[in-house]
């Protein structure tokens, strides 16, 4: 059995890097609405157009032909490359589920049901719902990549 002072050599260094795993480790919330922040139409919408934006639709797959047999729905997958000062414009996920994934850069979201704006950074995960209205904009000096997947119903439904 190890006495005191080699028991004690043996932890300090294991809560040492505990302690800087912690320390370093991204908050939880990264690339969400702080609770205290959430607020029901905190946004109002707004009519900008699309700026500096290229949506390239890399695949997709008609769900009503798939074992799942969901009737007029497309699912997407997409790849938004958005420049320093674009603008993807006001749209809602009401009626189309998605998830976004940041790639490269920093981009700011401005959502309906949050009175501060969003920050995203490369590695954050948004999931975009019902409930979720927003416009987002790249105020940083690098371009900005993002890989959507989504759930369309109307295939004329170009909302980015």
């Amino acid at each position: 059995m190890p006495t005191n002072s080699k028991l004690s050599r043996a932890i300090w260094p294991s809560l040492a890097l505990a302690g800087a795993i912690a320390l370093t480790a991204q908050p939880a919330l990264a690339g969400e609405c702080p609770a205290d922040k959430m607020k029901p139409n905190a946004r109002q919408m707004v009519d900008y157009k699309p700026v500096g934006v290229t949506d390239v639709t890399l695949g997709s797959i008609n769900l009503e032909k798939q074992p799942a047999n969901i009737r007029d729905r497309e699912l997407r997958f997409r790849k938004l490359t958005i420049e320093p000062g674009g603008i993807v414009p006001w749209h809602s996920h009401d009626d189309r589920p998605a998830l976004i994934y940041v790639q490269q850069g920093e981009i700011v979201e401005y959502a309906s049901n949050c009175v501060d704006p969003i920050v995203h950074k490369a590695g954050d995960l948004r999931p975009e719902v019902f409930g979720t209205s927003h416009w987002w904009k790249n105020l940083g000096k690098e371009t900005v990549i993002l890989y959507v997947g989504d759930v369309r119903k109307d295939p004329h439904d170009h909302n980015m």
